[in-house]
């Protein structure tokens, strides 16, 4: 295996244990503050030991992982999931998720009625 020890960069890490496509974002997902170790920003040489909890922000939901093993090389999908424990929320289900504001197509612009009932159901009062 390609264990490195004790600890680890988090850009290193969080790109090995594939919650990122390539260390370039990853290292720019920590420079953006949207990694998170231990509930501190990180920076990407911050190090990381088993036990650590890292939370990082990206496309979708926040995924928050416990660190259960190092590894500082890129390692295939099912040893990626060994070396650490999700306990990120599940996603939202459909009824949770508010339903888009649909108009039909060739119905022109919304007149200023329609505008404020759309603000007003996106919570934007008076503006």
């Amino acid at each position: 295996m390609h264990d490195a020890g004790t600890h680890a960069r988090v850009d290193s890490w969080v790109w090995a244990v594939r919650l990122f496509r390539t260390r370039t974002l990853a290292s720019a997902a920590c420079r953006a503050g949207h990694v998170k170790v231990n509930g501190e920003k990180a920076k990407a040489a911050t190090s990381v030991r088993v036990g650590d909890e890292v939370r990082v922000r990206g496309d979708g939901p926040e995924r928050i992982v416990d660190v259960s093993r190092i590894v500082v090389k890129r390692v295939g999908a099912t040893v990626a999931a060994e070396c650490l424990v999700d306990r990120s929320p599940p996603p939202p289900t459909r009824e949770e998720v508010a339903a888009v504001p649909y108009r039909d197509r060739g119905a022109g612009r919304p007149t200023k009625r329609e505008r404020r009932q759309i603000d007003e159901m996106r919570g934007r009062h008076g503006v």
